[in-house]
């Protein structure tokens, strides 16, 4: 056995000197890889290791801190649990009773809602808040959006102009009613007078059923056509400069520009005014109130001045609270599906297409 060992070894290191030498340099450089591999590998188990519990020490004051935000976060969920919810709670009570302000109160169910659709000042008053509200909403955004594309220009006293036009905006409500209540007079107004100017003949505006949700709507665009021309001068100033240098190299016009270029970009910045305009207006109240108090007649009468004097002047507090919960979801149904098309309304390579 001693000699068939001496042989097999005798064997084994004949085998070996017989190895070129750049075989055995490649053994033992993977030899040394594998190693270092090895040490690497049970290095990094070990920095693990110690690394996890100071994870864990750092995570645990930062989880416990968060408990102690809860007594500042807390009385801002009362207030808004006691402003909001807890009265939108009572109007769905109030809604399904009938309930004379001063009087005793009965639960009628359905009986509210059922009566509305028979109700032919409350189907007008609809009828005029939409009308109200489209025109409010289309007229702003059209000249707004004029207005936005002539003081993104540079020209002098643009500031100065900026100013001067953003003015009405800044206004309280009651002081553009009266303004404006003496501007419509038939007699000594100034409306009536520049007309003359012109050769057109005296309008009775808003003492004229025919004229008044025009002339209303009029008060509407000369007040917030300033915040269209904001929010869409904002888009403006934030629109990419190169496809505009683009189009100067090929050679476009101007309005080409404005129809490929400009309109395309500036149309998620108008959906957003959009928006905004149509919640304002389906809720305006004080302006119409202040100037034509739903007259004459019910000519001007939309959904929130119906509601008032519903409640508070006739104090049918139950019907009233009906009128106001259709009236939430009108406005929330609209808004809703304002904001499904702006959410379909997205840039691409294109320009902007919808989903």
């Amino acid at each position: 056995m001693a000699a068939s060992a001496a042989k097999t070894k005798t064997k084994g290191l004949g085998h070996a000197a017989r190895d070129p030498p750049h075989t055995q340099e490649l053994v033992s450089s993977a030899d040394r890889e594998f190693g270092y591999r090895a040490m690497t590998i049970a290095d990094s188990e070990q920095a693990v290791s110690a690394l996890a519990p100071t994870v864990v020490d750092q995570a645990s004051p930062a989880i416990a801190s968060r408990a102690h935000y809860w007594p500042f976060v807390v009385p801002a969920l009362v207030v808004v649990l006691a402003v909001i919810l807890i009265p939108w709670v009572f109007t769905l009570w109030m809604s399904v009773h009938e309930w004379k302000l001063g009087g005793a109160y009965a639960f009628v169910g359905l009986e509210n809602y059922l009566r509305l659709p028979r109700d032919p000042r409350f189907l007008d008053s609809i009828w005029y808040t939409l009308i109200y509200a489209g025109l409010s909403v289309i007229l702003p955004v059209i000249f707004g959006t004029l207005a936005a594309l002539v003081f993104h220009n540079e020209f002098p006293m643009r500031g100065i102009l900026r100013g001067i036009f953003v003015a009405p905006m800044m206004a309280t409500p009651v002081a553009i009613a009266v303004i404006w209540t003496m501007m419509f007079n038939p007699q000594l107004g100034v409306l009536n007078f520049l007309l003359s100017l012109v050769g057109i003949p005296p309008q009775l505006w808003v003492f004229d059923a025919k004229t008044v949700i025009p002339s209303l709507v009029l008060v509407e665009t000369w007040q917030w056509t300033p915040l269209v021309m904001l929010i869409v001068l904002g888009g403006l100033a934030a629109l990419p400069t190169e496809p505009y240098e683009s189009a100067e190299i090929d050679g476009a016009s101007a309005w080409q520009k404005f129809r490929y270029i400009t309109w395309p970009m500036m149309l998620p910045f108008l959906m957003i005014a959009v928006i905004i305009r149509l919640i304002d207006a389906l809720k305006s109240f004080d302006i119409i109130f202040a100037i034509t108090q739903g007259g004459p007649g019910t000519a001007s009468e939309t959904i929130n001045l119906y509601l008032y004097q519903t409640a508070f002047a006739y104090y049918d507090i139950g019907y009233g609270s009906a009128i106001a919960v259709v009236f939430f979801g009108i406005i929330v149904a609209l808004s809703m599906a304002t904001l499904y098309l702006r959410q379909r309304t997205q840039w691409t390579d294109a320009g902007v297409s919808a989903q």
